[in-house]
């Protein structure tokens, strides 16, 4: 195992929140616990708990729209305060992990004990004197694989876990067979037809197995193999026909751990494998362990750990889903915030460095979440607003896409921008590629019919107004949280509507004209962009959320080359803006734009909280806040984003070469960043010379821009270009 490539640690995790992961985008691993008792916590993308009753819905106020409006429009800053049906806020169901696997040794292993992950195969091992084991995720069986060695060994599928609801229905089984022993453990949810069955196979070489219920007991063996999947499901689970398919993994011919884990890495390693970065690190820093790492905030090792592991989290944590707020993973069934999809910033950051990552698992599992809402989008727009086409809620389960989780405080069913942030990846993704998903277009058109219904009232210079508008989770000083063209709002209806043209060329000129007549952004009394282009909304600065940014990243609209006095505005309110309650989420956020205006001291700043704030668990999963609190994956996943947005920044038309790279790190490589123009890229940079090969898919006319201006540069499919730059 690369240093670079994983993370060890000489002591056990008793925490499980410390525990190493592993996962393939359905099932995760969790792997924690000491030598005579360790455990893996079982998850699944599916583990949602069943709501009580029948689902939620999004609450009818269609017709009381125009009335809203209305009294908005006149001057009412607290008008949307009552638009609700009444209801209290109710959360989306709760992620849940489904039970541990425990293994004990009756025998304590002594002697010195090491435990590491390894980025390039998602094998996480733990080995002592006499005891080894080795457990991976499968992404080409979805199953989960735990090798173990160590002559005697009692395993145990174990519900108990904390935060498990009273009243779960448990049923246990363990039975003998002729590979060895099959476990069983059948969950329901308290009041519900709702269950689970986890199903584990024991293949045991060269020893004996004995039941001791609920237990297996396992004596004298040379080597044990355990696979494992779980179902959710209603009806009751064909436990033959799962065991039936753990059994088809089991070859005669060939050690079985060995062919898994081939099948598993031809597809894990490739797609790790494609985005690497050096910052010529100091080898015996890279040497260390994580947690002693972690320590060292401004070592350049500790970056390129963390670039890494967030590389090998997301891609573990997308498959059926993209990454939920505690990626795939969770040891206790009281997730914050319901482990959700959170639309409105934190799935939207932690999936920001897909295509330039060169990680299209990711953008898959993210559009395959899109493409299984579509009818619930458009129940959205009907019920909520009158409209056609769809909008995207700001939290959601994964099975349910209906917008219902709301309050007074939080009015996320009047925002509107969702889904053009949800989308933005899919087209970053289509750009790199040079082709356009017809998923994608799809979806854009109903994004633009909405807009098309949802834009009928004017101001009174003419223009068409947002009304009511959403700045999550923000609210006007001198308002409330519904209010006026919300900068956000605005950015992401133009933007909805010239790509969904683009898309569409049948309807290009009408959707344009749509997008032109929006109102332009205001800049405020202190020279800032102003997060309502409304006039006389005052602004709130002291808050975690950069809705308001969003025309600067992820968009292109706002940038210092294209619209300079409004990028001088957009940074005077990143200048104002505060960190409120010290969100991982809000500082990388702040990073991401800042890099985007060209402030590296700023970047640095954020960076700087994150990396010194104690905010990475010993696995390098992270937390939501400072000093550890709340597991979270916003900073994990989102951190390579902010790197490479540092080195590089591309549209379909422009290159941007180290826009604002941390003076800490003067010397490194990234390669293999995937452009939206359709070139790969590795660059080189030292203080006296920066290096950069692109390897272009089509022929094409960019901006090349440095720190000494902007020129045109012309690549040519097929063709190796390489720049040589001075000193940066």
């Amino acid at each position: 195992m690369s240093v670079v490539h994983g993370t060890w640690e000489p002591a056990p995790a008793t925490r499980w929140e410390d525990g190493f992961l592993s996962g393939n985008g359905r099932h995760g691993a969790l792997v924690f616990g000491t030598p005579d008792d360790e455990r893996v916590v079982v998850t699944h993308h599916t583990l949602v708990r069943p709501g009580d009753g029948v689902p939620p819905r999004p609450p009818e106020l269609a017709d009381r729209l125009p009335g809203l409006q209305d009294r908005l429009l006149d001057g009412d800053l607290h008008a949307a305060e009552d638009f609700t049906d009444g209801r209290g806020l109710q959360w989306v169901r709760p992620f849940h992990p489904a039970f541990q696997i425990r293994v004990r040794r009756p025998d304590t292993p002594a002697g010195p004990y090491r435990r590491e992950v390894d980025f390039t195969t998602g094998v996480v091992g733990t080995r002592c004197e006499g005891a080894e084991a080795r457990v991976f995720v499968s992404r080409a069986d979805d199953v989960i694989v735990q090798h173990l060695t160590g002559p005697d060994l009692l395993i145990t599928l174990d519900h108990r876990l904390p935060g498990a609801p009273l009243g779960l229905a448990v049923g246990e089984s363990t039975v003998l067979t002729a590979e060895g022993a099959l476990l069983t453990l059948r969950v329901r949810y308290p009041g519900s037809d709702t269950a689970y069955t986890g199903v584990t196979l024991v293949a045991v070489t060269g020893g004996r197995a004995t039941l001791t219920p609920p237990a297996l007991r396992i004596t004298g063996a040379a080597s044990v193999l355990l696979l494992t999947l779980v179902v959710r499901h209603t009806a009751e689970a064909d436990v033959a026909a799962l065991a039936a398919e753990l059994r088809a993994l089991l070859p005669e011919d060939a050690d079985p751990c060995a062919r898994l884990l081939e099948r598993h890495t031809a597809l894990h390693r490739t797609a790790y494998a494609r985005v690497t970065l050096d910052l010529d690190a100091d080898p015996a820093e890279r040497a260390l362990p994580g947690s002693q790492l972690l320590t060292s905030p401004d070592s350049p090792a500790l970056l390129e750990r963390l670039f890494a592991a967030g590389r090998y989290h997301l891609l573990s944590a997308s498959g059926l889903f993209p990454p939920r707020l505690t990626g795939l993973w969770t040891g206790d069934w009281d997730t914050a915030w319901s482990g959700a999809f959170t639309n409105d910033a934190n799935l939207n950051l932690q999936t920001a460095s897909a295509a330039a990552a060169a990680l299209p698992e990711v953008t898959e599992a993210h559009a395959a979440l899109i493409a299984r809402q579509q009818t619930d989008w458009a129940e959205n727009a009907r019920t909520v607003f009158g409209c056609r086409g769809v909008v995207a809620p700001a939290h959601t389960d994964g099975e349910s896409g209906l917008s219902y989780h709301f309050s007074r405080e939080y009015p996320l069913h009047l925002w509107t921008a969702g889904a053009d942030w949800l989308l933005k990846p899919l087209v970053d993704h289509d750009e790199t590629r040079g082709t356009r998903d017809p998923r994608t277009a799809a979806v854009l058109a109903q994004v633009a019919l909405f807009y098309e219904d949802f834009l009928t009232r004017t101001g009174p210079d003419g223009r068409l107004v947002v009304v009511p508008s959403y700045s999550p989770e923000n609210r006007p000083a001198n308002g409330s949280w519904g209010a006026i063209d919300a900068a956000m709002d605005l950015s992401a209806a133009r933007h909805a509507l010239r790509t969904a043209a683009d898309y569409h060329p049948r309807h290009a000129e009408r959707w344009r004209a749509l997008a032109d007549r929006l109102p332009p952004h205001r800049i405020n009394a202190d020279g800032a962009l102003a997060e309502w282009a409304w006039p006389g909304l005052e602004d709130s600065y002291d808050h975690r959320h950069l809705s308001h940014l969003y025309g600067v990243w992820p968009l292109d609209e706002i940038n210092p080359y294209d619209t300079p006095d409004l990028a001088a505005a957009a940074h005077r309110a990143l200048e104002l803006r505060g960190a409120e309650n010290d969100s991982a989420h809000g500082h990388l956020h702040h990073a991401l734009v800042a890099a985007r205006l060209r402030d590296g001291e700023r970047v640095a700043h954020a960076l700087g909280r994150v990396l010194g704030g104690d905010f990475f668990h010993a696995s390098l999963m992270s937390a939501h806040y400072p000093r550890r609190h709340v597991y979270n994956a916003d900073a994990a996943h989102t951190l390579p984003a902010v790197l490479i947005e540092t080195l590089v920044q591309s549209t379909p038309d422009r290159l941007v070469l180290l826009p604002v790279l941390p003076a800490a790190y003067p010397t490194g490589r990234l390669c293999g960043v995937r452009t939206r123009f359709g070139a790969e890229l590795d660059l080189t940079w030292s203080p006296h010379e920066v290096t950069a090969v692109l390897r272009p898919s089509r022929t094409h006319r960019v901006e090349l821009r440095t720190s000494s201006g902007g020129r045109p540069l012309d690549l040519v499919a097929g063709e190796d270009h390489v720049l040589t730059l001075g000193a940066w």
